[in-house]
């Protein structure tokens, strides 16, 4: 009969064999008793973990989950944790650490701070790695992109890093491509890897004859990935969706509208507006009603003692500072100071009136004392799901009023946009289950049959 020991060992191997790998960390060092339920769940499974992402709804806490995992690295390990955020967030992350009665503090010239080392991603390049054990990665879908420089950046920084961890609100965390470079981020199976591993790719001609590149699960492939995804990453919404009550977590109610304004100029040669068919068409659209959208944008800000609104171009910007009394705008020619400045003047309600771009201002921001948003469509619901969620999360008390100014148009984009939205929701509630389902496996899944060791191999040292 086989010893329990190399039944154990047996199991480890055939785990690896797998993709399952087994836990990376230590045992937890340190949970606040303020913490809730499921965040105590979330931070002592990522603190055993020692590299994992945490793919968690807005205003679930995970600015506090990062820090006290971010505490537990350094209390084992005795040496700093390095926590990089988008623009503006690192003065809420050392506010939340204050809460926890723990010191985190900025850094931007490369220099550690304390233990608890806070800065942007794109201060980066300034630190050494060497000066640290553990490294946290907050509104971590900015490294989905898998040629990105910033995901390049970073994953070559953290190679050598012994503890890792990567927290999101992404709209879609069962993004496949995300997944693979998170799971390669944090050092285990890489995206060409699990694209090889799980799916089979399949090109097929569209409507001019461009090949265009599919992917699908391989045969039995499913439940495979979900496995594998669940044994380095967590995801939920709600509470509720990892066992724990929903109590104090029900968000207000969200009123959005879309505002759609006829040209004052008709289009050449139409008796009325069509849609515009292509990118090329909707530029053109755009560019051609930016007064006409920015007058009814500053009309809709004049109703609300609070608003920030989200434009795409420069030009539509300029406009709004003018036409909106007390707006503030930050813009890509800003400094990164300057911009951390108005972001936070903004937080603090120095600043009433903000005008920005999604890919500034659209990440990680608490602003529930706002309810009130502004912004022209685009085809990204990534950016949309990011700019509604700055205002209607966890910890908001009013009712939040979204206002959606197109052009007639701007159809198309709008369809495109409720299509993605639903599909969002579909594919996570989606991957919510399956990683519920995936987390129920255990021993007798992967062992149903219980086998005994031969004697002549047993036999062998």
């Amino acid at each position: 009969m086989e010893s329990g020991c190399e039944v154990s060992e047996y199991r480890k191997f055939i785990q690896r064999k797998l993709n399952v790998g087994s836990d990376g960390g230590f045992e937890p060092h340190w949970i606040p008793e303020m913490a809730f339920g499921f965040q105590k769940a979330i931070d002592e499974w990522a603190i055993r973990k020692g590299r994992a992402a945490v793919l968690a709804d807005c205003g679930m806490g995970k600015t506090i989950m990062q820090l006290v995992w971010s505490q537990n690295c350094v209390i084992e390990t005795n040496r700093p944790t390095l926590i990089c955020t988008p623009i503006a967030v690192g003065h809420q992350t050392v506010k939340e650490a204050e809460k926890l009665g723990l010191k985190a503090e900025i850094s931007r010239d490369g220099t550690p701070r304390g233990k608890l080392t806070v800065t942007n991603y794109e201060k980066l390049h300034m630190f050494n790695p060497a000066d640290f054990a553990a490294v946290c990665g907050d509104e971590s879908s900015i490294l989905k992109s898998d040629d990105g420089a910033t995901k390049a950046e970073f994953e070559e920084f953290t190679r050598q890093i012994p503890y890792r961890s990567l927290w999101t609100a992404t709209a879609a965390p069962n993004d496949y491509f995300e997944l693979g470079t998170s799971s390669e981020v944090l050092g285990d199976l890489g995206f060409r890897d699990m694209l090889t591993m799980f799916f089979k790719q399949e090109t097929r001609k569209d409507h001019v004859g461009w090949g265009r590149t599919k992917y699908r699960f391989r045969e039995h492939g499913k439940k495979a990935f979900w496995r594998w995804v669940c044994s380095w990453a967590r995801a939920l919404r709600k509470p509720s969706d990892l066992g724990f009550s929903d109590e104090g977590f029900a968000l207000p109610e969200l009123i959005v509208k879309q505002d759609v304004i006829s040209r004052s100029k008709r289009q050449a040669g139409r008796l009325f507006d069509v849609p515009a068919v292509g990118l090329h068409e909707q530029r053109v659209e755009r560019q051609e009603t930016i007064d006409d959208r920015c007058r009814r944008v500053a009309d809709l800000v004049g109703g609300h003692d609070c608003s920030v609104v989200f434009c795409h171009l420069n030009p539509e910007g300029d406009l709004l500072e003018k036409l909106i009394p007390g707006a503030v705008q930050i813009s890509g020619k800003d400094t990164d100071e300057s911009k951390e400045r108005k972001l936070l003047g903004f937080s603090d309600g120095s600043i009433t009136k903000l005008i920005t771009k999604p890919k500034i201002g659209c990440w990680g921001m608490n602003w529930q004392h706002c309810n009130h948003l502004v912004s022209f469509p685009s085809h990204s619901y990534e950016q949309y799901y990011q700019m509604v969620r700055r205002l209607w999360r966890f910890g908001q008390k009013r009712k939040v009023f979204i206002d959606i100014v197109s052009t007639e148009g701007e159809e198309d984009i709008l369809k495109n946009l409720q299509r993605k939205s639903e599909q969002a929701e579909e594919m996570f509630s989606s991957l919510v289950a399956e990683m519920n389902n995936s987390q129920r496996i255990g021993n007798d899944d992967l062992f149903p049959v219980r086998e005994e060791i031969p004697q002549w191999l047993s036999a062998i040292n």
